[in-house]
């Protein structure tokens, strides 16, 4: 009977030892992976966007928008859009972007991967919000004169690079 006790004490506490060990290392592992929720712009009934005071730094994935003076619609501007995705959307005339400051101006490119939106001024630009699909990843690079925005999925891969560098900012998506 006590060789019994021993043998499942000694279960137990290896069990024990093994599942904290486990959580320790996945805990670590994704304890840098936590990024703020993307913040949506508010639509008004016109489809155009109001923009909100700028509350102070956020998560490099997302930015507040400034206040708008004012705002105008614009015609929406898309990338490719995979067939399942354009079934499930409202209306293909909705707006999916707007004129918001005289900073720039909100686009939003939506391509197989995720929906990206940038505010678009006359010599330089901010990314607003980047949101990948169901089953694709994202990763964001910046610098001053571009930003890149690419969402993988297995092999696939769908970038969003927007670049001002040499004039205005001009935004180019590509799939390989």
């Amino acid at each position: 009977m006590l060789r019994g006790v021993v043998h499942v004490l000694a279960w137990s506490l290896a069990t024990g030892a093994a599942t904290t060990l486990s959580w320790w290392g996945v805990h670590s592992v994704m304890a840098g992976t936590v990024y703020d929720p993307p913040r949506a712009l508010p639509v008004t009934a016109a489809g155009t966007t109001t923009r909100e005071p700028e509350p102070g730094p956020t998560a490099a994935s997302t930015r507040r928008a400034e206040p708008s003076k004012t705002p105008s619609s614009s015609p929406a501007t898309r990338g490719p859009v995979p067939p399942a995705a354009a079934s499930s959307a409202p209306s293909p005339q909705a707006p999916a972007s707007a004129s918001a400051s005289a900073s720039g101006e909100v686009k939003s490119y939506a391509t197989e991967g995720g929906r990206v939106v940038f505010d678009l001024g006359e010599s330089s630009a901010t990314l607003v919000s980047a949101t990948p699909g169901a089953g694709w990843s994202m990763q964001v690079w910046k610098t001053q004169t571009w930003i890149r925005v690419e969402f993988a999925a297995g092999a696939e891969r769908v970038s969003v690079f927007c670049t001002w560098h040499d004039g205005p900012p001009r935004v180019e998506i590509g799939t390989y």
